[in-house]
């Protein structure tokens, strides 16, 4: 499986952060957009979703930050693949607690997430979101 694309321009996390769909978990906050449809008639490609990932120096050093990252970069793996709806940009941003929660519980963080931002489908074929 390759890796999930990745938002990496300021403009595009400044966009999503704008686009006012936003859920607060205690291990992570997720940002949610569509994507512009001049994006997906550029790129005429199949459905797929971009992630961006973020860590302020609140949630701690370096080394703390990286490894934030890193456990959302996996949780990301594992669960949006499944559940995120497609033509949609995320941004992930770690929180203090994303470097030391439980793996499985910041994994359920995420699906929470995503339902709370009407991100959410059932399975990695069906191309509706659920409200």
């Amino acid at each position: 499986m390759s890796p999930l694309p990745r938002l990496k321009r300021r403009a595009e996390f400044l966009r999503i952060a704008g686009s006012g769909r936003k859920s607060v978990t205690p291990g992570l906050i997720l940002q949610v957009a569509p994507r512009p449809a001049s994006t997906i008639a550029a790129e005429k490609r199949v459905p797929e979703l971009r992630v961006g990932f973020t860590a302020s120096r609140k949630v701690g050093i370096a080394v703390e930050r990286n490894r934030a990252r890193r456990r959302l970069r996996a949780a990301v793996e594992q669960v949006m693949t499944l559940h995120a709806a497609p033509d949609h940009d995320y941004v992930l941003v770690a929180r203090a607690a994303t470097a030391r929660r439980p793996f499985a519980a910041l994994k359920g963080d995420l699906e929470t997430a995503l339902r709370q931002t009407g991100a959410y489908r059932d399975g990695p074929n069906t191309g509706e979101t659920q409200g």
